[in-house]
């Protein structure tokens, strides 16, 4: 089988770069990458659990943000400037400690269905808030979702979903300055209103959209609406 690519290059030099959910590969941002075109460019770039088997990285949210600002200048991704970057279900918590931590490299955030609401820390909770969700995503895009799994293998998959329920993304909110849109879908209830609420309050320049329809794999399921809100971010 063909292993997960590292990077779906944009159309031009990249001024927004997304990053893949936790087994989810490059591909599921594709239909979003399309739909932006030429006038976003769109980079999307694979992390090990992110969008690569995860292997024996180790998979905490310090040692990935380090690890993606140092891919962004390597591959030449923020050639252009600073980008926006934006994170999809826990990879949220990477693009979020970049912009605290490599300030120079970000210029905006977009966070499409965080996870990590302190409420649902406990695994019965959370494992139960995923088969609520799971159960409303679009049938139609099962095997899609499914190819995105087997792709990566699920490597590093529960170390890293371990790490990141413990993450404080209101933490790493309050130690950047830059705007932050989070997307989220009316049936995700790994990323509920209430938790999406709370962090709005976070501080100034945080602005939370429920999308009309969908749960939590807008990219693959609604890449039409998240590439609109991702070009008004732009």
């Amino acid at each position: 089988m063909r292993g997960a690519p590292e990077l779906l290059p944009a159309p031009g030099v990249p001024t927004a770069v997304a990053v893949p959910g936790l087994g989810l590969t490059v591909d599921g941002w594709r239909g979003v990458a399309e739909r932006l075109g030429d006038g976003v460019p769109l980079a999307v770039l694979g992390l090990p659990a992110a969008g690569l088997p995860g292997g024996n990285a180790p998979l905490d949210a310090t040692a990935e943000a380090d690890r993606l600002a140092r891919r962004l200048e390597d591959l030449g991704l923020a050639a252009g400037g600073p980008v926006v970057l934006l994170g999809h279900s826990a990879s949220f918590q990477m693009v979020a400690e970049v912009a605290r931590r490599h300030p120079a490299l970000v210029r905006g955030l977009v966070l499409v269905g965080p996870t990590t609401d302190p409420r649902a820390v406990p695994w019965p909770r959370l494992v139960g808030r995923w088969v609520l969700t799971a159960a409303r995503e679009d049938p139609r895009r099962f095997p899609e979702i499914v190819r995105e799994y087997v792709a990566t293998r699920l490597s590093g998959f529960l170390t890293a979903m371990r790490r990141a329920r413990h993450h404080d993304l209101r933490a790493a909110l309050a130690g950047s300055s830059v705007p932050v849109l989070v997307l989220r879908g009316p049936h995700d209830r790994l990323a509920p209103a209430v938790w999406l609420s709370d962090l709005a309050r976070t501080r100034p320049g945080i602005e939370v959209v429920t999308l009309p329809s969908g749960a939590h794999m807008l990219p693959l399921t609604h890449p039409g609406d998240v590439a609109r809100w991702v070009r008004r971010a732009v």
